[in-house]
């Protein structure tokens, strides 16, 4: 920085310097001239004050450059870039979710990645130190995995915690579904069984996962059963279990029609567990099905409620509904009847039956179906005063939710198939795959974008690495946050 010194000359006369200072030592930069009088010392300062103020020397002159704040282009190598914007937003949300708690980095990192790119878990490793300069040693991995599973009703607990903190969870109501993942293998144990597949898969090994989720959604918890293990027969343990474990008096489970059946409801009913499930009309009797026909009435939106062993039966008409049965019965029923004219030992289409070797139209059927085109049943233990047959109707529907997350997790988070073939590894594949679920769903939730979209706009933020010849040290730049990234992170309620 320039300063103006006034100093006596031999001559009696005032001489006006512009100096600086460097190292504890005055340097006078201009000699601007003398003056005896008061006036000519007034001009010869506003001189010195202009110079100061026009003058830019080529560098700074009031301590000297620092090599680190200055890059060379001939001198500078670009080493890529890192993602760390990402991770950070990752972290950022386990710990607003509570999973940062538990102290696993590893497994933490392993969440992130299997969100980024999921990938396996040596692979992910790789990723990390790739993507974001994170370096984990493989051995770590195989010496702390054994000690993750434990930490499933610590990760659990997390969830619930968060959906009661953040959207208002209060175990009135849980949806419930089950799904199946398959393995890359055909060798079976206790665990991978073949069974019924969801993935059409039904050569290959499998797992059977129940999940359940708030009404946004959000996943809770969830539980694995060996492959072969019947659907039905997992909704008591798993809701039973969860009720017990948060001591929860008013309880609604929903769950599809593939849960229902009379010990089920039996059961739910004496753990005072109420349930809203979807009904199997088809399988009703034949006097029952003719009341539902006589009682309907072919309007849009009309509903019926008649009291059964299994509880209320609700019973919805749709023209849509109606329209779109209609359809799918006509086209199988002229399928039956070219199979009828043709026939072929593989193939039984609906809407037949044999007598004897003659195959023939199951008019009965037809007439059964018929009666029931357009029409929706549900079964629920909830009085009418506590719930309508709108709202329970419109619960229903919100399964609707559970199923989204399920296809979530199966492509953009790829958990299955699965390649691991003991069961410990399988089991802290699932649990990082559903805190992955978690994070990823929240992350919907709050800013209106799928995951997909999250991942892509935030790696358009990017840290340039740049590596200084001249000191040997690495710099980094960030690009500048995007207004859609910004509204991203208030939507997150993440600082920005």
């Amino acid at each position: 920085m320039f300063h103006i010194r006034v100093v006596k000359t031999a001559s009696g006369a005032q001489a006006v310097q512009v100096v600086y200072y460097r190292d504890r030592k005055r340097n006078v930069f201009k000699h601007v001239g003398s003056a005896k009088t008061k006036e000519g010392l007034e001009s010869l300062k506003l001189a010195a004050q202009d110079l100061i103020d026009h003058y830019i020397p080529p560098l700074p002159l009031t301590e000297p450059v620092k090599s680190d704040n200055v890059l060379v282009l001939n001198k500078t190598e670009f080493l890529g870039v890192y993602y760390s914007f990402l991770y950070e937003v990752l972290s950022a949300l386990h710990s607003q979710i509570g999973f940062g708690k538990i102290k696993e980095r590893l497994l933490l990192d392993l969440v992130i990645m299997r969100i980024m790119e999921p990938a396996s878990k040596l692979r992910s490793i790789e990723l990390l130190q790739d993507y974001f300069g994170i370096g984990h040693q493989r051995q770590n991995y195989y010496r702390s995995a054994c000690k993750w599973m434990g930490l499933k009703p610590v990760i659990e607990a997390s969830s619930v915690d968060f959906a009661t903190r953040h959207y208002g969870f209060n175990f009135d109501l849980l949806f419930y579904d089950v799904t199946t993942l398959y393995f890359e293998t055909f060798d079976e144990d206790e665990l991978r069984k073949t069974g019924f597949s969801k993935d059409n898969k039904s050569q290959q090994p499998q797992i059977l996962v129940a999940l359940m989720v708030t009404k946004e959604g959000l996943p809770i918890a969830y539980e694995i059963f060996p492959g072969n293990t019947f659907e039905g027969n997992t909704i008591i343990p798993v809701v039973k279990k969860f009720t017990e474990k948060y001591a929860v008096q008013e309880f609604t489970v929903v769950a599809d029609a593939a849960m229902i059946s009379m010990a089920n409801i039996e059961q739910l009913m004496q753990n005072s567990i109420h349930f809203i499930v979807g009904a199997r009309l088809a399988n009703l009797s034949s006097s029952l099905i003719d009341q539902i026909d006589k009682s309907i009435g072919r309007e849009d939106g009309n509903s019926i409620r008649i009291k059964t062993d299994n509880g209320a039966l609700i019973c919805n008409y749709s023209i849509s509904r109606y329209r779109k049965d209609k359809y799918e019965m006509e086209k199988q029923i002229e399928k039956a009847r070219i199979i009828i004219q043709h026939p072929s030992k593989n193939r039984k289409p609906k809407f037949t039956k044999s007598d004897g070797a003659i195959m023939q139209l199951n008019e009965a059927l037809i007439v059964k179906t018929t009666k029931l085109l357009g029409i929706k049943g549900y079964y629920t233990d909830l009085k009418d005063s506590v719930a309508s047959n709108q709202t329970v109707i419109d619960r229903y529907h919100e399964l609707y939710r559970i199923e989204q997350a399920f296809r979530m997790s199966k492509s953009d988070l790829q958990t299955r198939p699965i390649f691991h073939y003991k069961e410990e590894p399988i089991k802290v594949h699932l649990l990082i795959c559903f805190m992955a679920l978690v994070v990823s769903k929240h992350i919907e939730l709050r800013t209106g974008v799928s995951i997909k979209r999250f991942i892509t706009e935030s790696k358009k933020i990017t840290d340039a690495r740049l590596l200084n010849k001249i000191t040997g040290k690495e710099i980094k730049i960030r690009t500048q946050l995007s207004p859609q990234i910004l509204q991203i992170l208030k939507s997150l309620n993440l600082p920005h």
